[in-house]
């Protein structure tokens, strides 16, 4: 596939991954939010093992393969999702979007402790930049906490427990098809999910059945299109073009955030918000290396054409 090709459908996933955070914050105030995360997780998960069935890309897992998914899967969709949930119920998608931008620069944090990442001075702003945007978009424009901030901290928490998941995706990537990991997780996080729903929330397959045709549109292209196919893509991506060119347009993520909650949720999105993307973004930049690796690759061109 081309280059420009692959720019056009990573942008697309972007628009999805930004727009799903609206999306998500429409279905936990409709639906009870643990049980609607666990169908939601549950069908991306099914849909994502059928299309690698109908791509003939399936394998079958030994059972240590299946053993380490289930239990990345407690880190990636179970804690990650139960937070996240429970964050979008008591702060705006613009925050949550905001704050969920950081999960480059936090798998670089936890690289840099667990895996023998060096910390280099670059790196070092960026982690600086980043936590200062984290401080403009949680704080109000007076300079303190807001009603809100309870959430964010549940938001922060969710992307924490999802970078420590990919520090051990990380490991086993060399072994296991990032798809299929992929796919396995989420069912078996979403069947943790259902399981926990039932004793948290009692009557929360009830509330499935409020919902109108918009609500169910809104959750199929969450679990669908987001979820599923959004990843899939985006694991493709990478192979084509590199994972720091395909880390760049991460950052697009909390943009869309942005525009979505405004458009769809009608919140208004205030000064210091913005001044927290922009921290936040080049904080991203910077932290997770694509600053580092622009830098090198031009003193080679530079190099070679002398």
């Amino acid at each position: 596939m081309k280059k420009y090709r692959v720019y056009i459908v990573l942008m697309i996933v972007m628009l999805f991954w930004g727009f799903n955070v609206s999306a998500t914050k429409v279905l936990v105030t409709h639906f009870a939010p643990l049980t609607m995360t666990a169908f939601r997780i549950l069908t991306a998960g099914i849909t994502v093992l059928l299309i690698l069935r109908a791509m003939k890309v399936s394998k079958k897992l030994e059972l240590k393969e299946l053993g380490f998914i289930m239990f990345v899967g407690l880190f990636n969709v179970v804690a990650h999702h139960f937070f996240l949930s429970l964050g979008l119920q008591k702060t705006t998608a613009t925050n949550a979007g905001l704050i969920m931008g950081l999960a480059p620069l936090m798998t670089t944090v936890l690289a840099i402790l667990f895996l023998g990442t060096r910390l280099t001075g670059v790196r070092l702003i960026g982690i600086l930049l980043g936590l200062i945007g984290v401080g403009f978009v949680v704080l109000n424009g007076g300079g303190a906490l807001s009603s809100g901030s309870l959430g964010d901290l549940f938001i922060f928490v969710s992307l924490f427990v999802q970078a420590i998941s990919y520090v051990f995706i990380r490991k086993a990537s060399a072994t296991i098809d990032g798809r299929v990991m992929t796919g396995w997780m989420l069912v078996t996080g979403g069947a943790y999910l259902f399981i926990i729903s039932l004793f948290m929330e009692p009557k929360g397959f009830s509330t499935m059945m409020t919902g109108d045709i918009g609500l169910w549109a809104i959750f199929l292209a969450s679990a669908i299109l987001a979820t599923a196919v959004g990843h899939m893509v985006y694991n493709q991506a990478v192979q084509h073009i590199g994972a720091a060119e395909s880390a760049i347009f991460v950052n697009l993520s909390p943009f869309f955030a942005l525009v979505g909650s405004s458009l769809f949720l009608g919140e208004t999105i205030r000064l210091q918000q913005m001044l927290g993307f922009i921290f936040i973004i080049l904080g991203v930049l910077c932290g997770s290396g694509v600053v580092e690796k622009v830098i090198r690759s031009r003193k080679k061109s530079i190099h070679m054409s002398a």
